[in-house]
Formats: C-alpha cells, structure tokens, sequence
C-alpha cells in the first residue's frame, strides 16, 4: 500500500497503516504530536503502536527542536545481522548446546560481563574511535557519571524485553547470526534524565502531553542533550558490534570444520534521531520503532520469537523521510500478553525454535505481535526484499 493522510493539526499524519486498525490511544498521541509548533512532517509506519509520549513506528521531523520521549529511552535501539557461509545442512539435529554456548558468551537480562570486553581481541572490530569514544564519557550528564563501570560491563551484553539473539536459516538454506539490543542502562539512564530536564523548561508548559517536552535548538539544554544521543547511540552501536564479535567467535569454535565465513555486517539503529535535510531544509529527524531506508540502504525487521525476519533494502521514499518500520510491532501490551497466554501456548507457537519456553517469556509470544507479513506488505513502496530469515535459535533476556 501507499500511505494514507489523517488531518492533523500542524502536519498531516502519513498512515501507512489502515487508520481504522490503529488503537485509539496511538491515534490520539499521534493528534497529540502534529500540534507541536516545531513540527515539519509526521510519517507513520505499519508496526504502529501505543508508547510513552510519541506513538513506537513514527517518524518525526522537526526544524530546531527534539523531543528525547519521543527517541524512546532505548537510544539508539537496533538492529545487526551477517550472513555467513554455513548452510542447513551443517547444523547439528540439537541446538540446544549451540543455545547454551550463545548464553555463556552474551549475558542476557540485567546480566553484564564480569570485566569489560577487550574488543582488540575479536575478529574484525571497528577499533576506530573507540578510544575516542570512551574519552567523550567524561562530557556526558554529570547525573550519569557514577554508572561508568556499570557501562563498561554492560557493553556486548542482550538486555531483557523483546531483545534477542537468533541464530536463522534463510529461503536459499544460508545461516545468518542476527540480533537485537540498545544502549542497556546508561542509555536509558540519559534518556530518563533528559526528559525530565525537557519538562521543567518554560516553553514546554502548555504542551497537550508533558512527555512531548522538547529541546529547542541554539540552548544549552538542546547542544547537552544532543551530546549525550549522540554518544548514547554509539554506545548502542558498539555494544551491537561486540556482540555480534563475541557471537561470530561462538560459531566459529563450534563449527572449526566447516572454516565460517561471514559478509559485511548490516547494522541499523531504530530508536534515534539523525539530521537530514527535506524540501531544502535541514530537519531533526526522530526515528521511533523506524529504521532509515533511504534508497540502497541494507535494513532489518524481525518478526517476533516464532516468525520470520526480513533483510530489506531502502527505496528512499520521502514521504515516509527515507523510513521503514522496525519490525513487527505489538499487538497488544505485555500484561494483556501474560493474562491471556500461558507457558504452554508459548511452546506451542515457537514450536521448532530452541529457546525459552516458559512463563517469563509469555509477554513475548509470537501471538502478542502483528502479523509480519503483513507489516512488510503495507511498504512495499518503502523498502524491498532482500532475504527473509526464520530462525532456528532464539535467545531471550
């Protein structure tokens, strides 16, 4: 489908989404955001769904002005996958100790490494920058700075909620390693501390929603945020890439005979902000639940812990600002999901996956998200197939 146009107050809101399938309180925080007076243009993705503040599956472009709720407090949340040169055919018939070999390497949930990873000694580890990038740690919020050693542990480890790690086979038989994860507790940590810096500023008090309080450009409050997303989404960045270093040595060690191979790593934030210029005018671009696909760009959107995943690449469709969704998107919250699920359904529905199957995952069943095939049909004018993945392995938090 193309998109559909909603009035909205400052900005029309591109749909490409069916209005009528959106809950009400998504459709309301996205009114809610088309009257913010900085506000250029609002495109709304397929995996739409209610968040805090800013609806998760919108784009939000804005002339000298951010809104941090409407980043997420996941900065710079995302996406990496690679393919490599295994096929079906190499893997043992249990996965079970390939899963457990995953879990030993990654700590999962509130887990972090016992001392920071040296990524020198993982093959292919961007290393420029990396110093450069701890020294900048002294710059960020002062509220922040006690966690430094905490932040230094966590980097190259998975989180809890809906991140992953999947070990999947594609429609040619090919084996991918993919995962999913952010900036893990500091990110979140700035995220919270910034929003509530945003709210307390004089031109945020009439706002229809207190968490739409922006940062507004040429202020001290906008260039301390801006620093702290910007560091924070390389954090995310770099804490994918470790991740996916110490994931690649797994496979490697497991499969000695077969001599892995791995292609270049596709990488993608969609929880972030990025500056870009639209109709001759330079634009805060906020991706929430989005990912950039600008034309030729590699993207990923998963599914959930029983379906497919797709690798897809930009068509650099401006309506939507070069945007896609960034997966499947919830159908309903987790509490809904835990009240009308139960351990067993969750085997049921990840039937044929190696991964958790018990009631501290329910949140997660394949059930509680939309369909994927359906949210990849919604934007086809967005973003082409590339390979689509299903996973055989799923590690969770």
């Amino acid at each position: 489908m193309s998109y559909v146009e909603v009035p909205g107050a400052k900005v029309p809101i591109r749909m490409w989404a069916d209005p009528a399938t959106v809950e009400g309180g998504a459709m309301q925080q996205l009114q809610n955001v088309a009257t913010l007076p900085w506000i250029k243009g609002l495109a709304v993705m397929p995996d739409v769904h209610y968040g805090k503040g800013a609806t998760v599956g919108s784009v939000i472009a804005m002339h000298g002005a951010v809104c941090p709720a409407a980043v997420g407090v996941d900065i710079g949340c995302g996406m990496s996958a690679v393919k490599t040169s295994l096929t079906a055919n190499d893997l043992p018939g249990d996965l079970s100790r390939l899963r457990s070999k995953i879990e030993q390497v990654i700590p999962v949930g509130r887990g972090m490494h016992d001392s920071p990873v040296d990524p020198g000694r993982l093959h292919g580890f961007p290393m420029a920058g990396w110093d450069d990038f701890w020294g900048r740690f002294e710059g960020v919020a002062d509220a922040v700075k006690f966690r430094q050693e905490r932040a230094t542990k966590q980097m190259g480890t998975l989180g809890s909620g809906n991140h992953f790690v999947e070990f999947c086979i594609d429609s040619t038989d090919s084996v991918w390693l993919m995962l999913h994860s952010g900036s893990r507790n500091i990110g979140k940590e700035l995220a919270e501390y910034h929003i509530g810096q945003a709210q307390k500023l004089p031109h945020n008090q009439g706002l229809i929603d207190r968490d739409l309080a922006v940062f507004i450009s040429e202020t001290p409050q906008m260039a301390a945020y801006r620093n702290d997303l910007f560091w924070a989404q390389e954090y995310a960045k770099y804490n994918r890439a470790i991740m996916m270093g110490l994931y690649q040595d797994v496979v490697r060690r497991e499969f000695k005979k077969a001599k892995v191979t791995f292609e270049p790593v596709i990488s993608c934030h969609h929880n972030y902000v990025s500056e870009e210029r639209y109709d001759g005018m330079d634009l805060l671009v906020t991706r929430k639940g989005a990912i950039r696909a600008g034309s030729g760009d590699f993207g990923i959107i998963p599914g959930s812990m029983g379906t497919g995943s797709y690798i897809v690449k930009g068509l650099g469709n401006e309506k939507s600002f070069n945007s896609a969704s960034h997966g499947a998107g919830r159908r309903m919250s987790r509490n809904a999901a835990k009240r009308r699920f139960s351990a067993r359904d969750l085997e049921e529905q990840t039937r044929g996956v190696e991964c958790r199957k018990d009631s501290g995952v329910v949140d997660e069943i394949p059930a509680a998200y939309k369909p994927i095939e359906q949210v990849i049909d919604q934007q086809r004018d967005l973003v082409e197939v590339v390979a689509k993945l299903k996973q055989v392995i799923c590690v969770k938090g």
